[in-house]
């Protein structure tokens, strides 16, 4: 039969995947590049966005390939992306303009310290649902206005265009439709909540061009037809990668919550069509907005560096070879022998936002071995979890009965044994751990008839394993205390 199948492009931080999904859900086929991670000076961290756009095209190919597939087979494509990374590009040409700003990388500190001086690093929350903070995307393409030169004219005469990942993957496949989602605009710190459209006080505030940026449209629609690789395959969803995940998990009813494991780590809430101001360093975000249906918001708790310290363990240190190595030396121990390890690489996210904080270990003695950091390593990305889980807790008066995980490390079972631990919950790991890109693919299925609703997405989900808590409450409490007391030495160290 034709166009049975689903494909999702999921353009990671450190990788691009094409995932081919059957109607049940089910992983046809994959492919998967990494890229190159570019680190011109201390803080800075940037992507090369012709690189990704080759690397699309290959792991489209190849995941055809793999089973003999055309894109007649495909009912549509949907597109996931690292969120916040920010391109410019020329729009008669496609070249960018200058390497993607990606995420992680602390250079607008100083620009999100002079829009604070007047209202303070809350002074658009109200608006845009953000602090001021290096994370998002406006503050970076403001810096690529003032520092690229020609590039603020080129903006103001509608040469150079703005987008995150999805947007930029999105012309490239169309041949220049520029468009964006609600989830990926809802990062940019420029799109007002409520209006889901640009707002111009804060375009004014940031001096961006209004003429720089993309159409906002839901997550969940026909954008238009692809070209080359996926001739003639519906472009039909887009959503930021965690939000992604949020709709890949079926979190579609408000207090149903997941947490991503990858390059960061981050727990998403749905909120439901209610915007939820957080009082405890939580981000309001969009969750997804499917066709002419209301927008679902939700609370999100994003921590920069979880799976980055495992890779940073074996890139920068030599610990280990390979990423999967790092559960068998943390389980040559029984504990962490006292340590604590704060990854503040890029500062702290929430709860804290603090650009000034860096990475610690403490508690090192002459007992401590590398089995010992490697298993610190661990429970750094589980006691960060319990950080955001309590501020999700206090504001939204929802107590999480069970968490939802997925992602590339929930692979590793003491992570998970430990992250249960952590919470008191448990911990539940679905039997399709791919859920970003099926998150976007149930996307551009919807909006193209393969599945009729979200409750038939629903019943495509299933458990793989649950985690019970094992450790004593009085122990886990101990701990969390020591973990807060190591976070308290990250700061003011910039």
């Amino acid at each position: 039969m034709a166009q049975q199948y689903v494909a999702a492009i999921d353009q990671g931080t450190t990788s691009t995947r094409c995932i081919i999904f059957d109607h049940d859900g089910r992983i046809v086929s994959a492919d998967q590049k990494e890229h190159l991670q570019i680190f011109p000076q201390p803080g800075w961290v940037e992507h090369d966005s012709a690189e990704i756009w080759e690397r699309t095209q290959s792991v489209v190919r190849a995941a055809l390939e793999k089973r003999d597939l055309t894109p007649a087979d495909l009912a549509a494509v949907g597109v996931t992306n690292q969120r916040e990374t920010t391109v410019v590009w020329n729009r008669h040409t496609g070249r960018a303009y200058h390497n993607a700003i990606v995420w992680q990388d602390l250079r607008t500190d100083q620009i999100c310290h002079e829009l604070a001086r007047d209202g303070g690093m809350d002074r658009f929350r109200d608006r845009c649902g953000l602090p001021l903070a290096t994370y998002f995307s406006g503050p970076k393409i403001a810096w690529m206005l003032e520092h690229v030169p020609g590039l603020r004219t080129a903006a103001e005469n509608g040469d150079a265009i703005f987008g995150t990942f999805d947007t930029f993957l999105i012309w490239h496949l169309t041949g220049g439709i520029h468009v964006t989602d609600v989830t990926n605009a809802s990062r940019t710190m420029l799109m007002n909540l409520r209006t889901l459209d640009w707002d111009d006080e804060l375009l004014a505030a940031m001096n961006i061009p209004r003429a720089m940026l993309p159409t906002i449209r839901p997550s969940s629609e026909v954008y238009g037809i692809a070209g080359g690789v996926l001739e003639g395959v519906p472009v039909a969803g887009a959503l930021g990668d965690q939000q992604a995940a949020l709709m890949g998990q079926t979190c579609y009813s408000p207090g149903e919550a997941k947490n991503t494991y990858g390059t960061g780590c981050f727990m998403l809430l749905n909120t439901g069509t209610e915007i939820v101001a957080s009082q405890n360093g939580l981000l309001t975000t969009l969750g997804y907005k499917l066709g002419d249906a209301p927008a679902v918001y939700a609370l999100e708790g994003s921590i920069a560096i979880a799976g980055a310290l495992v890779q940073w363990l074996r890139d920068n240190l030599g610990m280990i070879t390979s990423s999967a190595e790092v559960e068998a030396l943390a389980r040559l121990v029984n504990d962490n022998g006292g340590v604590y390890f704060v990854p503040a690489f890029s500062g702290l996210f929430a709860p804290y936002w603090r650009s000034d904080a860096r990475g610690v270990i403490v508690g090192l003695t002459r007992y401590v071995n590398r089995s010992h950091i490697a298993r610190a390593a661990l429970e750094a990305t589980a006691w960060q979890t319990r950080e955001v889980l309590d501020a999700m807790e206090h504001d939204s008066g929802v107590t999480l009965k069970t968490l939802k995980v997925d992602g590339g490390m929930i692979a590793n079972e003491l992570l998970m044994q430990f992250q249960s631990d952590a919470l008191g919950v448990p911990v539940i790991r679905p039997q399709i751990a791919e859920t970003t890109a099926l998150g976007a693919a149930y996307a551009a299925g919807l909006a193209t008839g393969v599945w009729p609703s979200l409750d038939a997405l629903r019943q495509n989900w299933a458990v793989d394993r649950t985690w019970q808590p094992q450790l004593a409450a009085a122990d886990r409490e101990r701990q969390y205390a020591l973990w807060k007391k190591a976070v308290t030495r990250t700061f003011d160290w910039a």
